[in-house]
């Protein structure tokens, strides 16, 4: 399937190498809009928000495609009901 706007995505950068978890806004020949956070601090995020305590919100970002290594569509689980 294809990645669509809205979709939970995964997107593996290079130059800096980092990983961002978030939403899909838009994609174009230039690049992905992405409203996320980076991999890295998904798991404190997390409980962050478990615990009701402050955590950092989601950011809107650009990511143009030259840095992009690879875009995946994450599909979770039938049971995961999303917070966000």
């Amino acid at each position: 399937m294809r990645i669509e706007p809205g979709n939970y995505v995964i997107a593996n950068l290079h130059s800096p190498r980092e990983k961002i978890f978030g939403i899909a806004d838009e994609i174009s020949a230039a690049g992905i809009f992405i409203r996320g956070i980076d991999l890295s601090y998904f798991d404190d995020w997390c409980a962050a928000i478990a615990a009701g305590e402050p955590y950092l919100p989601m950011t809107d970002q650009f990511v143009p495609m030259w840095r992009g290594e690879e875009n995946t569509r994450d599909e979770g689980s039938p049971a995961f009901s999303p917070l966000f």
